[in-house]
C-alpha cells in the first residue's frame, strides 16, 4: 500500500508540474503544487543538489522496501506495529548535532540525547530478545538484521527537515548554497524523488522474489477471495492515511497544535500497543482466579502460557500474542518514549496565524506506512534556547480604507454600518497599538445631501467643489471621514460616489505625495519602488450603507490578499437580511449561490463577480494601467468564512428593480468575457479554457432558462390533465408570450403588478407539478424515470450542501419557497428585465428615507441637514453594541472643505480637476437626452429580437420532436423498485435530455468543487482568533505557541479532531 500511494502520488505531482510549466505560472495555493523558484522558465538543479537528493532517496525507499517487503512477514504483528517508532533514530541524531551547531543555551539538547539513547536500546533489546527465542535459527538472525537496518536506513527520510538548521549556524559557504539551491528546487527534486522511490521499491521486490526462492507465477497467481481482501486492506489504508494526513494538517492551522496533533499522534501507536496488551492482562487475571490463592506472578503465567500450551487455547492464536507481547513490550516502550522525546520540540512550536502548509511541514509528501512518524517527524524543527522571547510574525503594515456609499439609507441601515465601524475601532486601535499588521480610515459618502434654501453659505462655491465633509475621531483614536455630496457640484448616485473615492484615496492620498519628493530631487527609482511597495500593501475595502460585520471577517480578507500577491480582490460570504417572503426567497438564492457558484469559479478557475456590498480590492489591481481594464492577471477570491450582512429587497417591485439593473449587466459581462477566451486565458494563469467553457454552458442555460420554464411547465400540464406533449407546449408558451408583448407597452409598475399575479398562478402550479411528480413516483412504483431522478439528485445535491454548512443548514427550509418561485424568477423576470434595458434608473431606493429615528416632517435646508447629521452623530453616545459603550470618551472635529482647502492649495485644484474631467453634473439638454433614450430603446429591440429569438428556435425544435416523437424520441423501459422492468416504457425528448444532463453535469461539477473548497481549502480557514477580555479577536500578529492560546471555536471541534485522528 506504501508503494502504490507513492506511485499515485508521484504520478499527480508529476502531471500539476507540467501542467504549470506548460502555463508558465506560479499558483496562489499551497494545495496545489507550487513553483519555488524565481523563474518558471529557468528549472536548474545542480549536479551536486541532485547527487545528494537521489542518494538519500535511494537509501531511504531502499530502507523501506527492505522493512516492509522483506523483513516485515517473518516477524510478529505487534513487533512491526512497535518498530516504526525506531525511524526516529536518524532525526534525534541530527537534532543533538543541530543544536550543538547552534552555540546557544538550548533547551532540548538532553531530552534529544535521551531519545537517541532509548531508540538504540531498544534495537538491542529487539535484537536480543528475537535471537534468543532460539539462537541457533540463523535465518531469524538474518530477518532481525534486515529489520534493524531497514527502519535505520528509513530513518534518513527526514534529514531535509535538520540540514537547513544546521546550515544556517555553519560557517560553509558550500553548505548554505547547498541548501539554498534545494530550496529552489525543492518541487523538481521531489518529483525526482518519487520516480526514484517507485524504481527502488519495484527492484527490491523483483530481486526479493528470485533471492527468496518463491515463482512468480506462484505469487501472481492470488485467488479471488484474497485479492478482494488486499484491495479493501490497501483501499482503507489509502483513504485513512489521507484522512490522517488533512485532518493533522487543519489541526496544525487552527493552532490546535497540543491537543488535536500531538497527542493523538502519539496515541496511535500506544492503542495499538494497549489493544494487544490488555487481553494478555485480563486472562492473567483469570489465571490467577483460578489459582484459588496460590502464588504465581505475571513471568510464571507468561511461562505457563507460552511453554505448557493450556489444552484450552492449543492451536489458538492467543499463546502467539502472550509470546509476541512478552518478547516485544521492553523495546516497543523504549522506542516510543524515544519517538516522544524526540518530538519534545513540537509542544513548544511556534505557529503563525497565517501559516502554509509548506511552512508547517518540509517535505510536500507523507509516508503512508509511517504516516503518525512521518507527520510528526516532517514538522518544522526550530532550535527552542532557554530564554523565551515573545515573537511576532514579521508582516509588513497595511492600509486598509472602508469606503461607503450612501442613498437614501434609513437610520436602522446606517446604523449597521456605524456599529461595525466602532468595532473595528476596538479592534484595532490606533491609540496603544498592540499590532501593526494593519490601520485603517473610513470614508462615506452621502449623496444627496443638501437642499436649496434662500438665504446663501457664507463661502462660495468655488471654495466648495465636493460640497461638505466631516471627520469624526472614534473612541480608540481611528478617523471616520464623511463626505456630503452636494448634486449640483458632483454628479449623484452610487457609481459617481464610488468614481470619487478610487480617485481621491488613489490618485491623491496614495500616489500625489510622492511628486513633492521627486521634485525635491529624490531618485526616481526608488520611489518607484516605494510607490509600488505601497499600492501593494494598500487595500480598499467596498462597503454597502448597511453592511454590517465583525473584524475576523476583514481579517480573513486582509489574510487573503497579504498571503497571495497576484490576488487582486476577495470578497466574502453575504447574507441578506429583513423578512417576508421576498427575503426568504432571497437567502435560499444567496445560499446556493456561494455554496456552489462561487466555490466552483473559485476552485476551478477565477470569481468573477465580487460584490461592492463587502469585497476587499487591492490598490496595486485597481490601478493597473487603468481600474477599467480588462481581466489583468490578478486573481479574484472568494473566502466563505468571512461573513457580512447587508438588508435584502422585502416587496416584490424592489426586488423586481434590482434583479432588472443586475440580470443584464450580469450577462453583458459574461459575453464579454467569453469574446476575449484567447487573450483571457494567455494573459491570467487562473482562467483556462475549460473554464470558459463551463461559463459558456451556464450563460447558454441563462439564456435558455425562459424556454426552458416553459417546457417544464409543458411537461407537467401533460401529466396532469393527461395530453399531448405538443399541446401542453402551446398552451404554456401563451402566458409567457402575452406577457412580453404587455412590457413592451405598459409602464414599469404595471409590468410589476402583472408579474406579481402571474408569480402567485405559477407558484400554485409549480405546488401541482411537485406534487405530480411525487405521485407519478407512488403511481408507478418506481424512482428510475429521467425527471424523478432529476428531482431526487437535485435535492440530494442541495440537502448534503446543506448538511456541509453547518451553520446555514436552516436555510435549506426556504428551498420550498425557492421552487415554487422559480417560473417567477427565471422565465416573468428575464422577460421584465430583457425588455426594460433601456431604464437606466437604479431601481431601488428612489425616494429617500427617514436618516434618524423619528422622521421630521419639516423641511430643512442645505446647512440645516448639515447640523442634522452632526447632531445624530452626537446621539449615538451611549449606544449599548456587543457588551461596551460606542462613546465613552469622543471627539468630533468638523471641517467644511472652505476650511480644508485653504491652507492646502495643490489639494483643492485635485478636486478642481477631477469634478472638471470627471465628476462635473451633466447639463440639462432634453435632445441629448431624448437621443440617448431612443438610442438605448433601438440597443434594446435588438438585444430582445436575438435573445427570445434562441428562445423561440429552442421550444420550435422541441415541438417538432414532440409532434414526431415517434420518429425522434428515445424509449427505455421503466424499471420499478427492485430495478425489474415493467410493461410500460418511459419516453426522452433526446434534447431536453441532452439539456438536463448538461445542467446536472453543471450542478455536479459545483458539487465536488465545494467538496473541495470546503474541506480541502477549509483548512486554510484559519478561525485561530483568540477572545480576550472583552470577547473580541486579539492581536493578530502574534505567534501562538502550542495551544496556549485556544482560537475562538478551537474548543468545539478539538474532540471531533481527537476522534478523527485516533480513528
Amino acid at each position: 500500500s506504501a508503494c502504490l500511494f507513492t506511485d499515485v502520488g508521484s504520478l499527480l505531482t508529476f502531471l500539476s508540474f507540467l501542467c504549470c510549466v506548460s502555463r508558465k505560472r506560479c499558483s496562489t495555493d499551497d494545495s496545489c503544487f507550487t513553483l519555488n523558484i524565481t523563474s518558471c522558465d529557468n528549472i536548474t538543479v545542480t549536479v551536486t543538489v541532485t547527487v545528494t537528493v537521489l542518494f538519500f532517496e535511494i537509501v531511504v525507499s531502499g530502507g523501506t522496501a527492505v522493512l516492509t517487503v522483506v523483513a516485515m512477514p517473518h516477524l510478529d504483528i505487534v513487533t512491526n506495529v512497535t518498530i516504526l517508532n525506531s525511524v526516529a533514530l536518524m532525526s534525534t541524531f541530527l537534532q543533538v548535532i543541530s543544536q550543538c551547531s547552534a552555540k546557544q543555551n538550548n533547551r532540548f539538547l538532553v531530552p534529544s540525547l535521551t531519545a537517541l539513547a532509548l531508540i538504540l536500546l531498544g534495537y538491542v533489546l529487539f535484537g536480543f530478545l528475537y535471537i534468543m527465542k532460539d539462537p541457533g535459527d540463523v535465518q531469524m538472525i538474518i530477518w532481525v538484521g534486515l529489520a534493524i537496518g531497514g527502519s535505520f536506513l528509513v530513518s534518513f527520510n527526514w534529514w531535509e527537515t535538520y540540514f537547513k538548521v544546521i546550515s544556517e549556524s555553519s560557517s560553509n559557504v558550500r553548505l548554505k548554497n547547498l541548501c539554498k539551491d534545494m530550496s529552489r528546487c525543492e518541487n523538481v527534486l521531489h518529483m525526482l524523488s518519487s520516480i526514484i522511490r517507485i524504481a527502488v521499491t519495484a527492484a527490491v521486490v523483483g530481486a526479493y522474489v528470485p533471492l527468496g526462492k518463491m515463482d512468480w507465477e506462484v505469487v501472481m497467481s492470488i485467488p479471488s477471495r484474497e485479492t478482494r481482501y488486499i484491495v479493501i486492506t490497501i483501499g482503507v489504508q489509502l483513504v485513512s492515511t489521507a484522512l490522517c494526513h488533512w485532518f493533522a494538517v487543519a489541526a496544525c492551522k487552527m493552532h490546535a497544535l497540543r491537543r488535536c496533533y500531538i497527542i493523538p499522534l502519539y496515541l496511535a501507536s500506544l492503542g495499538v500497543m494497549v489493544f494487544y496488551i490488555v487481553p494478555v492482562i485480563v486472562y492473567y487475571q483469570e489465571y490467577k482466579i483460578g489459582l484459588n490463592g496460590t502464588a504465581t506472578n505475571f513471568s510464571t503465567y507468561c511461562t505457563f502460557e507460552v511453554d505448557q500450551r493450556d489444552v484450552n487455547l492449543t492451536g489458538g492464536i492467543y499463546p502467539e500474542l502472550v509470546l509476541d507481547v512478552t518478547h516485544t513490550l521492553c523495546s516497543a516502550v523504549s522506542w516510543w518514549l524515544g519517538l516522544v522525546l524526540a518530538t519534545l520540540h513540537l509542544w513548544f512550536l511556534n505557529v503563525f496565524r497565517i501559516q502554509r502548509t509548506q511552512e508547517l511541514f518540509v517535505r510536500r509528501l507523507y509516508d503512508g506506512a509511517f504516516i503518525e512518524q512521518s507527520l510528526l517527524l516532517n514538522s518544522r524543527y526550530d532550535i527552542q534556547s532557554k530564554t523565551k522571547v515573545k515573537s511576532f510574525r514579521d508582516y509588513e503594515t497595511v492600509t486598509v480604507y472602508l469606503c461607503a456609499t450612501m442613498w437614501h439609507e434609513t437610520y436602522s441601515e446606517m446604523m449597521n454600518l456605524v456599529i461595525s465601524l466602532f468595532r473595528l475601532d476596538r479592534y484595532r486601535p490606533k491609540r496603544d497599538q498592540k499590532a501593526t499588521d494593519f490601520i485603517f480610515e473610513a470614508h462615506i459618502f452621502f449623496d444627496d445631501a443638501f437642499v436649496d434654501i434662500e438665504k446663501p453659505l457664507r463661502t462660495s462655491d468655488t471654495e466648495r467643489p465636493a460640497g461638505g465633509r466631516i471627520i469624526i475621531v472614534m473612541p480608540h483614536g481611528n478617523n471616520i471621514i464623511i463626505h456630503f455630496k452636494d448634486k449640483d457640484l458632483i454628479r449623484h448616485k452610487k457609481r459617481w460616489s464610488q468614481v470619487m473615492y478610487l480617485y481621491f484615496l488613489l490618485g491623491w492620498n496614495l500616489v500625489a505625495k510622492y511628486y513633492p519628493r521627486w521634485q525635491k530631487g529624490g531618485e526616481e527609482t526608488g520611489l518607484k519602488l516605494e510607490l509600488q511597495k505601497e499600492k501593494h500593501n494598500t487595500y480598499l475595502l467596498a462597503l454597502d450603507g448597511d453592511t454590517d460585520f465583525q473584524p475576523s471577517a476583514l481579517m480573513l480578507l486582509i489574510d487573503r490578499l497579504r498571503m497571495y500577491p497576484r490576488v487582486g480582490a476577495a470578497c466574502g460570504r453575504i447574507h441578506p437580511t429583513g423578512s417576508g417572503p421576498a427575503v426568504w426567497f432571497q437567502k435560499f438564492e444567496y445560499a446556493i449561490s456561494h455554496w456552489l457558484q462561487k466555490t466552483a469559479e473559485h476552485v476551478i478557475g477565477c470569481v468573477l463577480c465580487s460584490p461592492g456590498c463587502f469585497s476587499l480590492f487591492r490598490a496595486a489591481a485597481l490601478m493597473d494601467d487603468n481600474v477599467m481594464r480588462r481581466y489583468q492577471g490578478w486573481r479574484v477570491e472568494y473566502n466563505a468564512a468571512s461573513d457580512a450582512y447587508t438588508n435584502a429587497p422585502e416587496d416584490f417591485k424592489e426586488l423586481y428593480n434590482q434583479r432588472r439593473r443586475w440580470g443584464p449587466s450580469t450577462l453583458a459581462n459574461i459575453v464579454d468575457l467569453l469574446g476575449a477566451t484567447k487573450q483571457i486565458t494567455k494573459k491570467n494563469p487562473s482562467i483556462s479554457k475549460l473554464f470558459m467553457f463551463y461559463q459558456l454552458f451556464a450563460i447558454v442555460s441563462a439564456i435558455l432558462a425562459p424556454a426552458t420554464i416553459c417546457l417544464l411547465v409543458a411537461g407537467h400540464l401533460a401529466f396532469i390533465f393527461n395530453i399531448h406533449s405538443a399541446a401542453a407546449l402551446v398552451i404554456s408558451t401563451i402566458p409567457p408570450a402575452i406577457y412580453l408583448g404587455l412590457c413592451f407597452k405598459l409602464k414599469a409598475d404595471t409590468q410589476i403588478s402583472l408579474a406579481a399575479a402571474f408569480s402567485v398562478v405559477y407558484a400554485f402550479l409549480m405546488m401541482v407539478v411537485t406534487m405530480s411528480i411525487i405521485g407519478a413516483m407512488v403511481k408507478d412504483q418506481t424512482i428510475l424515470t429521467p425527471s424523478s431522478i432529476f428531482v431526487i439528485a437535485m435535492a440530494s445535491i442541495y440537502i448534503i450542501t446543506a448538511i456541509m454548512h453547518p451553520q446555514e443548514f436552516h436555510l435549506v427550509f426556504y428551498g420550498f419557497l425557492y421552487i415554487i418561485c422559480i417560473p417567477s424568477a427565471y422565465l416573468l423576470l428575464i422577460i421584465y428585465s430583457m425588455t426594460n434595458l433601456d431604464n437606466v434608473s437604479w431601481g431601488t431606493r428612489e425616494t429617500k428615507a427617514p436618516t434618524s429615528a423619528s422622521t421630521q416632517s419639516s423641511p430643512q435646508t442645505r446647512s440645516q441637514k448639515g447640523s442634522r447629521s452632526q447632531v445624530g452623530l452626537c446621539r449615538w453616545e451611549g449606544v449599548g453594541v456587543g457588551g461596551f459603550t460606542l462613546f465613552t470618551d469622543y471627539r468630533l472635529t468638523f471641517s467644511f472643505d472652505s476650511v480644508s482647502f485653504r491652507p492646502f492649495p495643490s489639494f483643492f485644484r485635485f478636486w478642481v480637476e477631477l469634478q472638471e474631467k470627471y465628476l462635473k453634473p451633466l447639463p440639462d439638454d432634453k435632445e441629448r437626452k431624448m437621443k440617448v433614450a431612443s438610442d438605448l430603446k433601438e440597443l434594446r429591440n435588438k438585444i430582445n429580437f436575438a435573445f427570445f429569438m434562441l428562445n423561440a428556435m429552442w421550444l420550435s425544435a422541441t415541438f417538432t420532436l414532440q409532434v414526431f416523437e415517434a420518429s425522434f424520441s428515445i424509449t427505455v423501459p421503466k424499471v420499478n423498485m427492485n430495478l425489474e422492468e415493467t410493461d410500460s416504457m418511459v419516453t426522452i425528448d433526446p434534447i431536453a435530455f441532452m439539456f438536463i444532463l448538461g445542467f446536472a453535469m453543471s450542478v455536479i461539477i459545483q458539487f465536488f468543487a465545494m467538496f473541495y473548497h470546503r474541506y480541502l481549502k477549509g483548512k486554510k480557514k484559519v478561525c485561530n482568533y483568540a477572545n480576550d477580555e472583552a470577547g473580541f479577536v486579539s492581536v493578530s500578529g502574534c505567534v501562538t505557541r502550542g495551544a496556549r492560546r485556544r482560537p475562538v471555536f478551537q474548543h468545539k471541534l478539538q474532540p471531533l479532531f481527537l476522534c478523527l485522528l485516533l480513528l
